[in-house]
């Protein structure tokens, strides 16, 4: 019975997350994160001091969080199935597969009517410039973004409730939207989202490099390792080259390369040498690789689990 209850949260979440995805109509826990971040970026982003009172932001709602709701859960403990069935909708809201799969495959949708459509698709999902994006460069896009967002969406936060429950996969959903708001390295945000930026590098280390051998595996390539070890490193980022780098071997084609940010150009360097052209079948072998890594991971997730059990 212990086991049974220890792992209906994560078996039902998962579930409502490959079946509803992100539902519009109900509050996402992301969206009041990211208002509490703007109301601590307003009010702290200006005059002397901008990293120390950065720091205080990110360090202080992330702590916040993994206390509140470590707090809530327990005063629940004496109601079990109220408990189960708030940690289900948790967790529901803290995977974020079918979702991007589903943005993913509208992209490539929408590129074949027209770069015009494709072009303001993908500005859905991803962070860069998309006005003068070609038809390859937003297919590429969007790819990036898939295997990216596997690592981020799907299973950074396994990993971390695996580790730390229920608190933990809040603290660091709270952490991934700290850093996709205040983490960018331009002159509104260098200083002031640096130790955001840190702590997201931080616990998306493992994650990233579970994420790009999880790939591997489920494509039945171990002898990809090699082009993950050497192109990974070498992103801007410590940790998204790596699943990017497993998804550009599978595919055998060409991620990265230089993209506009904010109006600034940013120089990444290319995973991989072969610029062949993408297509819808591309992506829907890259979805099968992501409900594959998705499912060895919840699998993963939930041994992990027996075991702290």
């Amino acid at each position: 019975m212990d086991y049974v209850i220890a792992l209906t949260p994560l078996l039902l979440g998962w579930i409502l997350d490959l079946w509803l995805g992100d539902p519009s109509r109900l509050p996402h826990p992301a969206v009041y994160f990211g208002k509490a971040i703007a109301f601590f970026e307003r009010c702290l982003n200006c005059g002397s001091h901008r990293k120390a009172k950065g720091a205080f932001t990110a360090i202080g709602l992330i702590l916040s969080i993994y206390f509140v709701s470590s707090t809530l859960l327990n005063l629940l403990s004496e109601w079990i199935w109220i408990k189960t069935a708030v940690e289900t909708i948790i967790l529901f809201f803290c995977l974020a597969g079918k979702t991007l799969i589903d943005e993913v495959r509208a992209v490539f949708m929408a590129t074949d009517r027209s770069l015009a459509d494709g072009r303001r698709r993908v500005a859905r999902i991803v962070g860069r410039d998309t006005g003068s994006l070609s038809t390859q460069e937003v297919r590429t896009a969007a790819l990036e973004t898939l295997s990216e967002n596997l690592s981020d969406g799907v299973v950074a936060p396994l990993f971390w409730y695996a580790l730390l429950g229920i608190p933990g996969m809040l603290a660091y959903k709270m952490t991934n939207t700290l850093d996709s708001m205040i983490g960018y390295r331009n002159i509104r945000y260098r200083d002031f989202g640096c130790t955001a930026a840190h702590i997201d590098d931080f616990a998306n280390f493992i994650p990233a490099r579970l994420t790009a051998l999880l790939m591997i595996l489920v494509s039945g390539r171990s002898s990809l390792w090699k082009f993950v070890k050497k192109y990974g490193p070498g992103h801007a980022s410590p940790n998204s080259g790596y699943p990017e780098a497993a998804l550009a071997g599978i595919l055998d084609c060409r991620f990265g390369g230089p993209h506009d940010y904010f109006g600034e150009k940013v120089d990444k360097p290319y995973i991989g040498t072969n610029d062949r052209p993408l297509d819808s079948a591309d992506m829907r072998r890259s979805v099968t690789v992501n409900r594959r890594t998705e499912i060895v991971a919840v699998l993963l997730t939930a041994a992990v689990r027996c075991l702290f059990r």
